[in-house]
């Protein structure tokens, strides 16, 4: 009977915590509103974990995490069930298979959080902060990484956000842990008050507003496309022509210093537009070969057969540029894609088979160089970058090595229409409006659905269009140089600086743990 109960009361216990988990993920949406709740559920967490045995820790923090993920990616179903074709259940099965898997980070993050506690608010408050960071690190970095919710996002109008530039996104992940175990701890251990004046230290600079670490430089008028065509119609050849005239013609009509087009917003090989609309590169070309023309990125795929292909971004401007490899005739400049996503844009060894089943055109993608230059124009120097690859902040730093070329403005194109009209479009926003707050650059994003919108060096929305109708957005922005705390440490060692703290922190508690249960000699 006492196991029956014992089983019963795990399943509760992970279900609640599954709950808590899925909760949460409204602060990746209501940004502005919900921003603490990750941190009361991250204390509730902290105040069960560091009163369990290691496995029941494991099972609460697994169950919490698959909650947490499944919530917030759950979209994935209608990417991988209405446009790939994969059957319902086994698209379920999917998307619950990644989210546990993805947990297992969390599951032993708890397990050592219980085993190593000591029994003592701050170090137990810091133990938790540490196995939380090893966790997100984990799951951003390992197999390619997969961090579109690290918790920080959910800070990014919340009173943590200050602590972007200095420690990005994931310290902020792992400070708002801390905190909120502490807070937890203390109300149970009677020490709120010192809880409490930690909690005060780390918001109040919130209210006196970011500190500007990069100058303001010059202006430029930008319009932004949203093409707002429906997955299923993108790659159609009956629909790509008038998709192409709709482009192109918004592309000339465009009153801007630059114009910026999303991801494959051109769904075909430069040698394959001709004979789908003849005369539109000519056109394109010649237009944006004018002194008065402007500039624009667009983005397309590129290669061939034999050298592969890549997810790229090319740019049409008035301008000489050093000779660049396999670039459309008389295009300028090309950014190709670096980070790509597993299924989507490149197959893992031993899954071709699963990728029978998709409907994926150009599905195996060669990969860009991490730092690639900015295309220079207009006194700014504008660093393209493709869908998925914002979420890795620590991978855009890298193009801040140096001040001299480091970018004045970021440009995102992305196209999530395969995840329909859903919470993947307002939780991409805010991933770039962190990018922002870390790099304190202007992020300009040009999308198919949504979100297509500008964002300043502080993280703040300027301009945004619906999502899902076809439009233009115009804007000015200024570009900014300077150099963040987080973009020199990061564009020097990458996310090391964080891993050492975590792996120190875990290493700490498990020698004082074994030193204090050691028998005496």
């Amino acid at each position: 009977m006492n196991r029956l109960f014992g089983r019963t009361g795990a399943v509760v216990a992970g279900a609640g915590f599954a709950g808590l988990g899925a909760l949460q993920t409204l602060a990746y949406i209501h940004t502005t509103i919900a921003w603490w709740l990750p941190l009361l559920c991250a204390g509730l967490l902290a105040n069960a974990v560091l009163r369990a045995a290691p496995a029941r820790a494991a099972w609460v923090g697994g169950a919490y995490a698959t909650g947490w993920i499944t919530a917030g990616t759950w979209w994935l179903y209608i990417s991988l069930h209405r446009y790939g074709g994969l059957a319902a259940p086994l698209t379920v099965l999917a998307v619950l298979a990644l989210a546990m898997a993805l947990a297992l980070y969390t599951a032993m993050a708890m397990a050592a959080v219980a085993r190593w506690r000591s029994g003592r608010a701050l170090p137990d408050a810091a133990l938790f902060a540490c196995a939380w960071l090893a966790a997100e690190l984990a799951r951003g970095v390992l197999f390619t990484g997969f961090p579109w919710l690290a918790s920080g996002y959910a800070q990014v109008d919340g009173p943590l956000a200050w602590l972007a530039p200095w420690i990005g996104v994931y310290g902020i992940g792992a400070v708002g842990a801390w905190l909120a175990a502490w807070m937890a701890l203390g109300v149970g251990r009677r020490a709120v008050l010192p809880a409490m004046l930690a909690v005060a230290a780390f918001t109040l600079p919130a209210l006196l507003g970011p500190q500007d670490f990069s100058q303001a430089g010059a202006s430029l008028r930008v319009a932004l496309l949203q093409t707002n065509v429906a997955q299923d119609e993108k790659f159609s050849p009956e629909r790509v022509p008038a998709a192409l005239a709709w482009v192109g013609q918004a592309l000339t009509d465009a009153q801007a210093d630059l114009v910026v087009a999303p991801e494959t917003a051109v769904p075909v090989l430069p040698s394959q537009i001709e004979e789908l609309k003849p005369g539109l590169w000519l056109a394109l070309v010649a237009h944006f070969s004018r002194s008065d023309g402007g500039a624009a990125l667009v983005g397309m795929p590129l290669g061939d057969e034999i050298q592969g292909y890549s997810n790229a971004v090319v740019a049409l401007a008035p301008v000489p540029m050093a000779t660049m490899a396999g670039i459309p005739p008389g295009a300028v400049y090309r950014y190709d894609k670096s980070h790509l996503v597993p299924f989507g844009e490149f197959i893992p060894t031993g899954f071709h088979w699963f990728t029978r089943m998709m409907n994926i055109p150009l599905g195996d993608f060669n990969r860009g160089h991490l730092a690639q230059p900015s295309l220079a124009w207009h006194g700014q120097r504008i660093a393209p970058n493709i869908c998925y690859e914002d979420l890795f902040g620590e991978e855009l730093a890298q193009r801040f090595a140096d001040d001299a070329s480091a970018p004045t403005l970021l440009v995102n194109v992305s196209n999530i229409a395969w995840f329909g009209d859903t919470a993947a479009i307002p939780q991409h926003l805010a991933i770039s409006r962190m990018r922002s707050l870390e790099l304190q650059r202007p992020m300009l994003r040009a999308t198919n659905t949504g979100a297509t919108a500008v964002v300043d060096h502080r993280g703040r929305v300027q301009a945004e269009l619906a999502p899902f109708t076809r439009g233009v957005l115009l804007a000015e922005v200024q570009g900014r140089t300077g150099r963040t705390p987080f973009a020199r440490w990061a564009a020097a060692f990458g996310l090391w600086p964080l891993i050492g703290l975590a792996a120190f922190g875990l290493a700490h508690a498990g020698w004082r743990s074994r030193v204090h249960r050691a028998p005496d000699r």
